[in-house]
């Protein structure tokens, strides 16, 4: 048989192809996380870059320029990083000249009073306008710019004023993920090279994302499982309840709760279950009725065929009428065990078949000898009807006697699956295999008995089906190997 990876239960395939569709959920998440945090981290790792490249370029610009290349030595520079100072920039890379906003060469001196065309002081100047105060106005410590926006990299680079690079020129290949920086100093006398690699971002470098994704697929897949439990428990007591009426016709009804959906379908069960007991207490009714009816016609028949004269049809017409009133006795029998409503109580069915068994030698005693009975030392307790269990182990064993010319009855202890096995054979002929499961129907018989002298109606196989099956258990035939039929009985413990 083939191994599949499909379950057969409904919970199980249920509970998979919602693990299955969460999965799916968590990766498209966890992706849509990872591309936003590796542009998160590209970013962050952008700017740190860049950050790492302008202080390097700070400590260099603000050296006089003959002792800015000698200064690179000692300078904490970042792994991966190179630094060089050249007069020119570097062009190893395609790259492109970031636009730096123009500086206005004015500065702002202080006139000292009477410097108005040689006038004293309290002398009004030309013009009749008042000399200004005396006051100190220093010139401003850097070159003051004009109003035009800075570029966004000199915002994150958090340089002073003074320190704006006069020329900044950036090379990258997306590719290697190489970055050249090629800075030209303010005073436009040495170009500042700063080279390096960017690491590649990493989304599973934080531990909480694998924990992350671990504790949301295990809380996922237990409220699933525990979801799917719940959604499929009432299909297993609608199962259980049909398993227990075909067992049983009178079985409790199931219980009608819940939601809308299982109240519907526990009435529509139960409904289904009533009618089923109606129709077999009609078909009971209808039978012994018959059974009873046909009593009275028979005895008469019988009583006037006393009169007949002639000896041989008088005998002949006497069998036939036995043979009807066993039927009769038979159908009024299976009747009873069907609407039996004895309560189950606990025996021993070692007790109980040392009694069939005793009973069935008194019965044929010519046969007696043939009987034999192995049950183990230790009791063997079932749940059972008494009177309909007897009757239906007397019909297997009487059957035995008369179609096999022998009974061996066997009691096997329970076994794994809590079921206690009885075993009845015989040395008969056995029967055709196509006819085994045939012979539990009403009222049929095999061709070797339908005769006079072993009689049967064709009742006793189907009344002890019912009565088994309506004790939880089963029967079925098989044929011996050496010969003879087998009837293997089971009963729940």
């Amino acid at each position: 048989m083939a191994w599949r990876l499909y379950p057969n239960s409904l919970r199980a395939r249920t509970g998979l192809l919602l693990i299955v569709g969460l999965c799916i959920v968590q990766v498209a998440g966890l992706t849509i996380h990872a591309l936003d945090h590796l542009d998160i981290e590209r970013r962050i790792t952008l700017r740190e870059d860049e950050h790492h490249a302008f202080a390097i370029y700070r400590a260099l610009a603000e050296l006089p320029p003959a002792a800015r290349a000698g200064a690179i030595r000692s300078l904490n520079i970042p792994s991966g990083f190179s630094v060089t100072v050249t007069d020119k920039p570097d062009h190893t890379l395609l790259g492109h000249e970031v636009p730096m906003p123009a500086v206005l060469p004015r500065l702002f001196r202080v006139a000292p009073f009477g410097s108005f065309g040689g006038s004293t002081p309290g002398a009004r100047p030309p013009g009749g306008r008042p000399p200004p105060m005396e006051r100190p106005f220093p010139p401003p410590p850097y070159p003051r710019r004009n109003m035009e926006p800075l570029p966004s990299i000199l915002h994150n680079a958090m340089l002073p004023p003074r320190l704006y690079p006069a020329r900044l020129i950036i090379g990258h290949n997306p590719a290697s993920r190489h970055w050249v920086f090629s800075i030209l100093t303010p005073d436009e006398a040495d170009w500042v090279i700063v080279k390096y690699i960017a690491q590649r971002p990493n989304p599973f470098d934080s531990p909480t994302f694998l924990i992350a994704f671990a504790l949301m697929t295990l809380c996922g897949g237990g409220l699933i499982l525990w979801g799917t439990q719940r959604l499929i428990a009432p299909l297993g007591t609608l199962v259980s309840a049909a398993d227990a009426l075909g067992k049983d016709v009178n079985a409790p009804p199931l219980p009608e709760g819940g939601p809308t959906e299982l109240r519907r379908a526990a009435q529509a069960f139960n409904t289904m279950a009533a009618n089923v007991r109606r129709l077999i207490n009609d078909r009971v009714l209808m039978l012994t009725a018959i059974g009873h009816d046909l009593r009275t016609p028979i005895t008469r028949l019988k009583l006037r065929s006393e009169f007949i004269e002639d000896d041989e049809l008088r005998d002949k017409f006497l069998a036939d009428l036995d043979e009807m009133e066993a039927m009769v006795a038979a159908m009024l029998e299976f009747g009873r065990d069907t609407a039996n409503r004895e309560p189950k109580v606990r025996l021993d069915l070692s007790a109980l078949l040392s009694t069939v068994a005793d009973e069935a030698a008194e019965s044929m005693p010519h046969l007696a000898e043939h009987i034999t009975l192995d049950t183990p030392d230790h009791p063997v307790l079932v749940a059972a009807r008494s009177l309909p269990l007897k009757r239906a182990l007397m019909n297997l064993v009487i059957n035995a006697l008369k179609y096999g010319g022998s009974a061996h009855i066997t009691l096997r202890t329970p076994t794994d699956d809590a079921m206690t096995t009885i075993v009845i054979e015989d040395d008969g002929p056995g029967l055709p295999d196509k006819e085994l499961e045939r012979m539990f129907e009403p009222f049929v018989r095999a061709e070797s008995s339908r005769n006079r002298e072993t009689g049967g109606t064709g009742l006793g196989l189907a009344i002890a089906r019912s009565v088994l099956r309506g004790h939880g258990g089963d029967i079925r035939l098989a044929n011996r190997p050496s010969g003879g039929l087998r009837a293997v009985v089971t009963l729940p413990t």
